[in-house]
Parts: structure tokens; sequence; C-alpha cells
């Protein structure tokens, strides 16, 4: 093994003990986050921070999320191996490709035609099949494919959006950031049952706010 090599695997074993640390303990997120690697998502200036548990900038004014708040945001879906998901926010692709390893089929849209057209480079790059993407308003879901089993919305609202409460599947849960700014967001997890709508507030975070109408990109 090169040094470079060996330099490379210490920072992927340093990337999932931070993981670990921060509350991801799943077994199957904790192996789909070692099988998807952060670097071809990141590029230019920031490729060599790939491995850091930070947000980092990406194209088009957004961020890649931190790999702990991926993890938990992944680990809170409870996903199980024949689901369909609903992702909300493309962005470099990470997320999406990180649920393609846990679900039978991700649809993954973005408001930016530019970050859905690299994501789909990287995923092809990547042989992975089963992420169709869109450029679409993502505050109005994906109606032709509704319902859905689990639906992840990566920017924050003020209350998690009703088109996509209304297109979950009786039995599914959509992890979404909720809050009125920057400063003060916190992730819930949504249960939808029988009599409605059960809500889980899981921790403080930070995201980019989910904007209406596409980009100016598209």
């Amino acid at each position: 093994m090169s040094d470079e090599d060996d330099d490379i695997a210490q920072r992927k074993m340093q990337f999932l003990f931070a993981l670990r640390s921060k509350g991801v303990t799943d077994a199957r997120v904790l192996s789909a986050m070692e099988k998807i690697d952060r670097g071809p998502f990141i590029r230019g200036l920031f490729s060599q921070r790939a491995y850091e548990d930070m947000p980092l900038p990406i194209a088009c004014g957004q961020t890649i999320s931190q790999p702990s708040v991926v993890g938990l945001m992944t680990q809170a879906l409870r996903i199980e191996p024949r689901d369909k998901i609903l992702e909300v926010g493309t962005g470099s692709g990470y997320q999406a490709a990180i649920l393609s390893q846990l679900a039978r089929r991700v649809y993954t849209v973005d408001r930016h035609k530019r970050l859905v057209t690299e994501a789909s480079a990287i995923f092809n790059d990547l042989n992975l099949t089963n992420i169709t993407t869109l450029v679409a308003d993502g505050s109005f879901g994906l109606p032709d494919q509704a319902p859905f089993d689990r639906i992840l919305v990566t920017a924050a609202a003020e209350d998690p959006p009703g088109p996509l409460l209304a297109q979950l599947k009786i039995g599914g849960i959509m992890v979404v950031p909720v809050g009125q700014s920057d400063a003060v967001q916190h992730l819930i997890r949504v249960s939808r049952t029988d009599q409605g709508f059960d809500y889980d507030e899981l921790a403080p975070v930070r995201f980019v706010p989910l904007v209406e109408g596409l980009g100016k990109d598209t």
C-alpha cells in the first residue's frame, strides 16, 4: 500500500469513528457510508476536506451536509430494503447515493439543473442504477410517483410541507429540518398513522431554506 493509500485508509477510519461518536450507530447506515466515498461529490478547493465531519460549499449557493448529519437523518428514516424514497434537495448527490444503498428506489429532485446534471454524472460513474434524478420544485413533491415509504427533505421549511405529507404512505416516515430562521432549526421525524401524523423532535440543525420555484440556472 502506498503512503497515499495508507493516508486515505486512515482518514476513512477516522471518518467512521466520527460518525459513531456523533450517534450514527445503525449498522446498515454505517456500511452504506463506508461504501459511498464522499470524495467524488466535492470538487475544487474543498476536495481535500471530504473526510472531515463538516458541511462544505457546493455550486448554486448550496452546501453538502456534514457526514454525521447525513448519517443521523438517514438513520432516523428507518429505511427498509423494499422502500421507495423521495429526496427533496439533491445538492451534491451524496445523500441520495447513501439512500440508494438502503432502499429499492430513490427519486431525488432539485430546483437547480446544474446540481442535478452533476449528481447524475456521479451516479452513472458509480453505477448507482436505482436513483432517478429530476429538475423540479421539490416543495410540491412528485405526485406522479406518490405515495412514498420515506421522504427526506434536505432544506429547512417553516413547517413540514403539506404536499409532502400527503405523498407519504400510511406507516411512512418523513425527516425534515423545520425552523423559521437559519439560526433556530430542528430536525423533525414525521410518522404517518391511520389517525394522522406523529412528530418527534430529533436534534438542532442548520440547513439552507426550502425555496419554491426553479433555480435561475434552469
